[in-house]
């Protein structure tokens, strides 16, 4: 049986070969993610002619040590896919992202791709969505009313998502509250609930936007699957 960071290992590998020459891609940030740049790193090293757009400022840093050429997301008119990894996937192939903090841009350069796949292992299976604590990115500026907001609103406890006991800051200034719904009935309904609440920036709700799915098992096997 294969250890959890094998499974990624080779789910990332299986994902790199998706790229091909002239593509621009979209790089996910996260676990298993990390595998995807580091075997596309030896692909561009082989000479493979690929652009991509980083999802986090700590993509964006293994990318580079790989060599990975990278462009921003300004400088395109559309991905022609993008790769990435979930805290939660369920059988319609709605996800739950946000767990490593890059859910904004993570969101932001999947809605630019043709495709959108996911890559995981089989633990971010789920048969409904809401045990992994659902990641809101708000405003710094009156946070806590955001906070009160959804508490009352939802009758659930909420926390502020720290890091090394300091308040953790996105890439772009945000905060994050961790949501703790343990099971959301209705994903769509509740993703355009949380975005018409001032201050909040996006949630980790990605509905709708998976195209394909790459998932790894302790036998070793790895299973495509369209969504």
């Amino acid at each position: 049986m294969l250890s959890a960071n094998d499974i990624k290992r080779k789910v990332g590998e299986q994902a790199a070969e998706l790229l091909k020459p002239g593509m621009t891609a979209g790089i996910g940030t996260g676990s298993t993610a990390y595998w995807l740049l580091m075997s596309l790193g030896k692909r561009v090293q082989e000479g493979l002619d690929i652009r991509c757009v980083p999802t986090s400022r700590e993509t964006a840093r293994l990318a580079t040590e790989q060599r990975i050429p990278l462009i921003e997301l300004n400088d395109v008119a559309a991905l022609d896919i993008t790769i990435d990894g979930a805290d939660e996937i369920d059988p319609k192939g709605q996800l739950i992202k946000g767990g490593g903090g890059a859910l904004l841009q993570e969101k932001m350069v999947a809605a630019a791709s043709k495709q959108f796949v996911i890559i995981a292992d089989h633990t971010k299976l789920v048969q409904q969505l809401g045990a992994f604590p659902l990641p809101v990115e708000v405003i710094p500026f009156g946070w806590k009313q955001v906070q009160r907001h959804i508490e009352q609103a939802y009758q659930i406890k909420t926390s502020l998502r720290s890091k090394d006991n300091q308040i953790l800051v996105t890439d772009h200034g945000h905060y994050i509250l961790d949501c703790h719904f343990n099971q959301i009935a209705d994903a769509p309904a509740l993703h355009i609930a949380l975005n018409t609440i001032p201050g909040v920036v996006d949630n980790g709700l990605f509905i709708g936007m998976a195209t394909a799915t790459i998932i790894g098992y302790p036998d070793g096997t790895v299973r495509e699957s369209r969504v």
